[in-house]
């Protein structure tokens, strides 16, 4: 069955991005807009692809991966609906230093270098909401390595559980649904797919967790950060 066509200007002009561009600065980004459809497991990108432009994920997951010598990869981020990837090296004009692959059937958009580059020449503003993105990148990818560096594993779990911007919060119970496969989601947090399967049924066995599938609650926030230290 064919997908419903998307209206790239209606979806760029409610970004955080782009929302304070007139329709005619939208209409000239979508004019330098390509749409992608990469069904799950498209590679985008390999490690050492040069950049022209950077991605945004209208539908669907990507995974963004260090590739490692002997095959395996560290997942170090996941990107979502209205989230997008590639900034960075455009700026620097530096090739890829990850592979982007999705993880389900996917739309993108794929913003031409040049279209940024001269919508910052017309409105500083625009450079101002780009960095803005960036910083906030930086952020989480910071939190990531402390994670990593400086938390257990149940810390980085309940960290992650709590961190997610997805979860339905009714009152102090929060229902989170996870977005990728345990083995992505393990890799993003440096653990083995073993030992995230283990502190996830140890966080159920204390009754601070309950899992069904994808699907976790959390019936007291305030008990599980707790335990989290």
């Amino acid at each position: 069955m064919p997908r419903k066509p998307i209206n790239v200007r209606d979806f760029l002009s409610n970004l955080p991005l782009f929302r304070e561009l007139s329709a005619n600065e939208i209409a000239r980004i979508a004019a330098g807009s390509v749409e992608i459809d990469a069904p799950r497991g498209t590679v985008l990108v390999h490690r050492g692809d040069a950049c022209h432009g950077f991605h945004i994920v209208i539908f669907g997951q990507v995974k963004l991966a260090l590739e490692a010598p002997g095959g395996g990869a560290k997942v170090v981020e996941l990107i979502g609906p209205g989230m997008s990837f590639g900034e960075p090296v455009m700026f620097l004009d530096k090739p890829y230093m990850v592979s982007a692959t999705t993880l389900a059937d996917s739309l993108l958009l794929h913003v031409a270098r040049d279209v940024v580059y001269a919508e910052i020449e017309r409105d500083p503003g625009f450079a101002r909401r780009i960095i803005a993105g960036l910083s906030r990148r930086l952020h989480h990818l910071i939190d990531d390595l402390e994670a990593v560096s400086l938390r257990s594993g149940t810390q980085r779990v309940i960290g992650y559980l709590l961190r997610d911007e997805s979860a339905v919060n009714t009152g102090n119970l929060r229902r989170v649904t996870l977005p990728a496969k345990k083995g992505v989601i393990a890799s993003h947090l440096n653990l083995t797919h073993e030992h995230f399967s283990r502190i996830l049924h140890e966080l159920i066995e204390s009754g601070l967790i309950e899992v069904d599938g994808p699907r976790v609650t959390i019936p007291d926030v305030t008990r599980l950060r707790s335990h989290g230290g």
